[in-house]
Formats: C-alpha cells, sequence, structure tokens
C-alpha cells in the first residue's frame, strides 16, 4: 500500500476540494442578486501574490450594470464594497474592481485593465 492514501487524508482532500473557490461563488452570487449585472467577472488573483496555493484572498471584479448610471466611481465601489462586507472581513485581502454602466462597458470595447501589481512583497519565488 505504498501510494494509498489513509479515509481520513481522502476525506480531508475531498472537503478541501469542496471548499475551494466558495468565496468566489459567494461573492459572483451577491453582486448578481443585488446589481443584475449585463456582464459580470469574478477572478481570483491570489495566485499573483505571497499567499498559500489555493488561496481565496486576492480578487478583481468587472461588474457592468445600470445600477451604476448616476454613481461616481468611489459610489460604484462604495455598493460593491458593502455588498462584500463579510467577505473583506473575514478573508478577502484585496479587491480589484472596474465597475461600468453598460454605455461605458461599450465604448471601453469590452476591454478589462489589468490589476496593478502586488506591493505586499510579491509573489514567492518557488
Amino acid at each position: 500500500m505504498h501510494g494509498a492514501k489513509p479515509p481520513i487524508l481522502k476525506s480531508l482532500i475531498r472537503l478541501n476540494l469542496v471548499k475551494l473557490m466558495i468565496v468566489q461563488r459567494n461573492i459572483e452570487t451577491k453582486l448578481r442578486a443585488a446589481l443584475d449585472p449585463a456582464h459580470l467577472q469574478v477572478i481570483n488573483e491570489s495566485h499573483m501574490h505571497n499567499v498559500p496555493p489555493g488561496s481565496e484572498s486576492h480578487f478583481k471584479v468587472i461588474v457592468v450594470s445600470e445600477h451604476f448610471a448616476g454613481q461616481g466611481l468611489v459610489g460604484r465601489h462604495k455598493t460593491v464594497n458593502a455588498l462584500l462586507g463579510d467577505e473583506l472581513q473575514n478573508g478577502v485581502h484585496a479587491l480589484s474592481m472596474q465597475t461600468l454602466t453598460p454605455e461605458e462597458w461599450a465604448r471601453r470595447g469590452g476591454e478589462i485593465l489589468p490589476s496593478p501589481a502586488c506591493r505586499g512583497g510579491g509573489k514567492a519565488k518557488a
């Protein structure tokens, strides 16, 4: 039984696989429910930072919604921050946002801007 894993280890591996991406799914669910976006992308960028593999601590969200019409950038970001308050208090360390109306998104041609570089020590070298 050289390569066999004990049952408890198999259970822990399954549990960790189930837990993967739960924060990302919660973010997507909350933003969809509240903002009815024409376009939504939630990108886990944790791998670009000095965090353990499988982390869900650094995200980029691209939200295109009519709900942003008449709001400035700060107001839009406040809206998203309020919706994701639990996540931001419990493990999400960084949230890069692109918040646009459908008209702004069309003028931009659907271009997604790159996230800023990590300023907290960078990606650990393997």
